[in-house]
């Protein structure tokens, strides 16, 4: 556990610019039922879906892991995998693409997706996200919402929904299984609203009520990071955002710039909890005062 949080700091933040050590990253898997699994690696968890002939991969990674990945997919089933979802477009979340669509997998996203993989992206700190080949890059996108069918029972319902960590956002809903991927929507850790790529934090809140009511308490939700949880943890972590986005729009509104709503500290109830080191409780209220209504 410790590996994958040093390795996804690093990969996320670009705050350390030395190489990662993909030798010693470990790919495991749990078992959620016996059709789903969540696979853990370095960077946003791998949901796996099998069906009646194929194996179905949310999110994949990075590059460097597709060999592990794989290994770690055919020691669950020997089922090709024809097809992988994104959930978002960083690359934590897509940088196996390329070599699984080179191995015969379609991959599916939002459009908005697609788009973003395409596009030259300022990500901030001075870093540069370079258009994605075509190879990375989606085959089939949808607007709204698709359904996959994966035998004769179970289906994969992927639902856009609003800009929030970036808008492009989809969540992954297994209605005969009761388990949701809601990817960066929901992690171990304060939220990363990604401005550059359309990210909102009244979005954030929109998407986090609206899955609280497709959920019980049964439900398992797997999140872009952490461990698998449930609809429990998924009320905190909503009442967190939701609570923080408010003080800070009163401050805002109060006419404090946002240095001066920086000084308040006003995520320290939290801090202890949420900080995980990865998002800054300065870096938190900087996105919400930029992107609260």
């Amino acid at each position: 556990m410790k590996l994958r949080s040093a390795v996804l700091g690093f990969l996320v933040t670009s705050c350390v610019w030395a190489q990662p050590d993909w030798d010693a990253v470990e790919i495991t898997s749990e078992k959620i039922t016996d059709n789903v699994y969540v696979l853990f690696g370095a960077g946003g968890n791998i949901g796996l879906a099998l069906g009646q002939e194929y194996a179905y991969v949310i999110d994949d990674q990075f590059a460097q892991l597709t060999d592990k990945i794989l290994a770690a997919v055919r020691g669950i089933t020997d089922k090709p995998v024809r097809f992988v979802v994104n959930t978002h477009w960083h690359g934590d979340h897509v940088g196996g693409n390329e070599n699984l669509a080179g191995q015969g997998a379609l991959i599916i996203a939002h459009e908005n997706v697609r788009k973003r993989m395409g596009m030259r992206t300022d990500r901030g700190d001075g870093r540069i996200a370079e258009p994605a080949s075509f190879a990375a890059r989606q085959k089939i996108t949808f607007s709204d919402q698709l359904t996959i069918h994966l035998d004769s029972i179970s289906s994969m319902h992927l639902m856009h929904v609003d800009p929030a960590h970036t808008d492009g956002d989809s969540y992954i809903y297994f209605p005969e299984e009761n388990i949701i991927h809601m990817g960066d929507n929901f992690i171990d850790g304060y939220p990363y609203i990604d401005l550059q790529s359309g990210g909102d934090v009244d979005g954030f809140v929109r998407n986090l009520n609206r899955v609280l009511f497709i959920i019980d308490d049964q439900t398992r939700i797997i999140p872009g990071h952490g461990a698998v949880s449930g609809r429990e943890q998924l009320v905190a972590f909503r009442n967190m955002i939701q609570d923080i986005r408010a003080l800070v729009k009163r401050a805002k509104d109060s006419g404090n710039t946002l240095e001066q709503t920086q000084q308040l500290k006003l995520t320290a109830p939290w801090d202890e909890q949420y900080f995980k080191g990865f998002i800054e409780p300065d870096r938190l209220v900087e996105a919400i005062y930029s992107s609260v209504d």
